[in-house]
């Protein structure tokens, strides 16, 4: 296995499953409805602004990997328009994962090296520091969502 097909495995196992820590986004979305995922915990993030907050820099990396400009901002990457229904909330959720096997799809086209050149621009890194980074950022936010979900069920 290439080491760009192991990058897109991992960030595919993060989203559906298969990764050594048996959690994954697919999953632990499945089962929380709209009123559940923009239920406010304390000074935490909701699930839906954590969901919007993960996806933010899939999809902005997700176009590059098509050719077009890396169009992001971190003060952005928190900003979820309303979720007021079960609609908006699927909307979001399939946005990102159809988002995610598509990013996933476009990793494995990438050439080998590929991965050690910059990424845009030096200040960025390199291609292999951002797309392990998005793994690694998804995780973590994983697992905040894991959390809070469990503080809202039954609420």
């Amino acid at each position: 296995m290439t080491i760009v097909q192991q990058l897109a495995k991992h960030f595919r196992d993060v989203h559906f499953g298969g990764n050594w820590t048996s959690v994954n986004l697919k999953d632990t979305l499945a089962d929380i409805n709209w009123q559940q995922a923009t239920t406010k915990v304390q000074d935490l993030n909701t699930i839906a602004v954590l969901v919007f907050h993960v996806n933010y820099y899939v999809s902005a990396v997700l176009k590059v990997l098509q050719g077009g400009p890396l169009v992001a901002s971190d003060k952005f990457s928190f900003d979820l328009p309303p979720v007021t229904s079960e609609e908006d909330w699927q909307r979001l959720v399939s946005k990102t994962l159809t988002e995610a096997e598509v990013f996933a799809g476009l990793i494995e086209k990438l050439e080998e090296q590929q991965l050690s050149e910059d990424f845009i621009e030096g200040k960025y890194g390199t291609w292999y520091r951002n797309i392990a980074g998005i793994i690694e950022h998804t995780h973590y936010h994983l697992g905040q969502i894991s959390l809070v979900k469990k503080m809202t069920a039954g609420k």
